[in-house]
């Protein structure tokens, strides 16, 4: 019998309060526990899914009760003995833009934390602030691990005031991270705070404009050329964007997205595309399907407040065929 497939998805599991853009209040795990649940239900038997997260103590039993229902998911990499966790606001003015304060930090994801997952397939990281997983981290797996490292762009792009008010920023360092990065993800905002730091000499402009996308083919080039073999962009409603290198020149597909039928909540819907990612290349290493994966469990996440919206390896394919073929 062939090994079972084990992915790690790294990052912190908030204790969430979200307001909703219809004025529903939510409270949950979130981050981390968005891809875990979503692919232990994908691989069900097939594989396990390590989350590996730094939490605080008071904090434990809710989160082993949250994943308890999934016995393919292994909580070793559940780490208390700092006592130190995330704790997230979250409030939605419309079903995209939204409001943040955090209360709470977790201390950075450090070797040590990851050193027994190293037989991992696909290492999935969900940073959502800029501190929470050490560089040290990726270059330790680079050196003793063959798993594809899968990253999220959104905490490198997010930055923490002392009030806790939670910001965009530039990734003004983002050469020392990308060639320990395999598989990049990021939405249309974050490639914007990557494609332009280090250009403006005086005051720094508004840079968001959801149409702003000629930056993006020159933003591609740079990190492939950089060691990332796959680059995703997600464009919100409208699909991603999968850059790759083929025979020395830029390789541009464009992945629809999934419909549905109305929006209920978007939070972790980032967080559940980059599990798609991991499922994709662990499953099947093609980074066609992995887009594909990634952009329906970014849809179902938005369709519910609770796991039921995540399907089995089964259902999902059927709506992969239904909406690809």
């Amino acid at each position: 019998m062939a090994n079972p497939l084990k992915i790690v998805v790294a990052g912190p599991i908030p204790r969430d309060t979200i307001s909703t853009y219809e004025n529903d209040i939510i409270m949950r795990y979130g981050c981390v526990t968005h891809p875990v649940i979503a692919l232990a239900k994908l691989l069900d038997a097939e594989g396990v899914v390590v989350p590996v997260s730094n939490m605080h103590k008071k904090d434990e039993a809710g989160i082993t009760a949250e994943f308890a229902p999934f016995k393919n998911i292994d909580l070793s990499g559940i780490n208390t003995k700092e006592d130190s966790g995330t704790v997230i606001l979250l409030d939605f003015k419309d079903q995209n833009n939204r409001e943040e304060k955090q209360l709470a930090c977790m201390n950075p994801l450090r070797p040590k934390h990851i050193k027994k997952h190293l037989d991992a397939a696909v290492f999935v990281f969900v940073p959502i602030t800029d501190f929470e997983i050490s560089l040290s981290t990726l270059k330790h797996i680079k050196k003793h691990s063959d798993a594809t490292i899968v990253f999220d762009a959104h905490g490198a792009t997010t930055a923490m005031d002392v009030k806790g008010h939670r910001h965009r920023k530039f990734w003004v360092d983002r050469d020392e991270w990308l060639p320990y990065i395999d598989v990049l993800k990021m939405n249309l905002e974050e490639s914007q705070c990557m494609s332009f730091a280090n250009e403006y000499e005086h005051e720094i402009p508004s840079i968001y404009d959801e149409n702003a996308t000629e930056h993006l083919d020159d933003l591609a080039m740079h990190v492939l050329k950089k060691g990332v073999s796959y680059f995703y962009v997600t464009m919100d409603s409208r699909g991603c964007i999968l850059y790759s290198m083929e025979n020395d020149q830029l390789k541009k597909d464009w992945i629809a997205s999934v419909k549905v039928d109305k929006v209920v909540d978007t939070t972790g819907c980032g967080d559940s595309f980059a599990g798609g990612l991991a499922y994709g290349f662990a499953k099947y290493n093609d980074p066609i399907k992995a887009g594909q994966f990634a952009n329906i469990l970014g849809a179902r996440r938005t369709q519910g407040k609770d796991w039921d919206v995540f399907k089995t390896a089964e259902e999902t394919e059927e709506i992969r065929r239904n909406s690809y073929s």
